[in-house]
């Protein structure tokens, strides 16, 4: 009975001290809290660090104006969104602004009331007339450019990159015409995709297209992390918005025309989802059901923000380590307050005795805490002298 009455005691006293330790190693590695996962997961949610557009009109001749329109639309919508003209490929079949036929000379109008100049005199067309081909949008995809391929004139993303692609034009069931000479097809969209994929070019792709039965564009994609959306299902037809009487020919097309009712209210900070942008699809005002296909696509797309595709936000990733910024001397260290800021951002100083003017740098000393301060919980205390009292009970029940 005294050797049970000793394996017990020591059995406690294994039980207290493992609490114990348990206690002082959670306060002192500090586990990530609920708010702290929160917040990494809202970062990291997107891995993409930049955005690139291409941008197609298939269509030549006068009576497409609408096509042209249609891209350029888009053209202005993503280069407001902060998409520069470097990460832009802009594939124009026609330049209806120097058309003979175009009453508004160098002008290109996506409303009959002519309001907005979308071709102006900020726009950069990297392949224009005959040098939009099928080889050239394939090329373009896949990286296979001829050797003398100006820089301008290639897609430069990498497997960090958010791209879309955006095409319009005359298509039926599975293609797509360029230039009334010639077609491409879903299979080679599809292999198109596959080898971007392959190549490590993107990071998530959508895919959007304006055009006769345009779902049917998509239904060959098989690669990971594309979104595809198009202006009608297969065996439907789309349809344009509405012409202007004094041009003779229609301005827009009435897929992107809705489109661009949603997007002209998006700003970089706008926090408005691509699943909003679908649901604003109505049937009775497109005059054609709108495709959507997200089989492929990873991420849900109440998470999937407009600006992931057609604006630059670029992420900061949040860790939970502090980093040591090694410095020359010790006066380089700003002599600051702690939390404080100038608020007069009007300050600025001349440096290296020339014109240049920069703000004066502003500093705000933040105290990183690498771990939380060891404190005792409440059901720690409850666990311990609910142990001690176990143990004095069983001592005298062994006694």
């Amino acid at each position: 009975m005294k050797l049970l009455k000793n394996y017990f005691y020591i059995f406690s006293f294994i039980l207290l001290f493992t609490n114990v330790c348990y206690s002082e190693y959670s306060s002192e590695f500090h586990f990530p809290n609920e708010k702290e996962e929160i917040i990494d997961g809202f970062f990291s949610k997107s891995r993409h660090t930049n955005n690139w557009a291409v941008l197609v009109d298939t269509s030549r001749y006068w009576f497409n104006y609408r096509h042209i329109a249609n891209v350029l639309s888009i053209y202005r919508t993503v280069k407001r969104l902060g998409i520069p003209d470097s990460n832009i490929i802009l594939m124009l079949a026609d330049d209806v602004a120097c058309n003979p036929r175009n009453r508004f000379q160098a002008t290109v109008y996506n409303n009959a009331e002519r309001k907005l100049d979308l071709y102006g005199d900020n726009i950069e067309v990297d392949y224009r007339g005959y040098e939009v081909t099928v080889e050239n949008f394939i090329r373009l995809l896949t990286g296979r450019h001829l050797p003398d391929t100006p820089r301008s004139k290639r897609l430069l993303s990498d497997d960090r990159s958010n791209v879309l692609v955006y095409m319009t034009g005359h298509g039926g069931e599975e293609f797509l015409k360029f230039q009334d000479t010639e077609e491409i097809s879903s299979y080679d969209v599809a292999d198109a995709f596959e080898q971007m994929w392959e190549k490590r070019r993107y990071n998530e792709l959508l895919f959007m297209i304006d055009t006769c039965q345009a779902s049917s564009m998509f239904s060959r994609v098989y690669s990971p992390n594309i979104l595809a959306t198009g202006s009608s299902l297969t065996g439907q037809n789309s349809y344009s918005h509405h012409l202007d009487p004094e041009l003779g020919v229609a301005v827009i097309d009435r897929f992107t025309y809705y489109n661009l009712e949603t997007l002209e209210y998006v700003t970089l900070q706008s926090q408005k989802t691509l699943q909003y942008l679908f649901n604003t699809y109505d049937v009775s005002l497109i005059h054609s059901t709108p495709g959507i296909r997200h089989d492929l696509f990873e991420r849900n797309l109440n998470k999937v923000l407009i600006t992931d595709f057609f604006g630059a936000v670029y992420n900061i990733e949040l860790t939970l380590k502090g980093y040591k910024l090694s410095r020359r001397n010790e006066n380089d260290i700003p002599n600051v307050k702690q939390s404080s800021i100038s608020d007069d951002d009007d300050k600025i100083e001349k440096i290296n005795n020339n014109n240049d003017l920069i703000p004066k740098n502003k500093y705000r000393m933040i105290k990183i805490n690498s771990k939380k301060s060891a404190k005792v919980s409440p059901l720690f205390l409850l666990g311990s002298v609910a142990l001690i009292s176990g143990v004095v009970f069983m001592s005298k029940i062994i006694n």
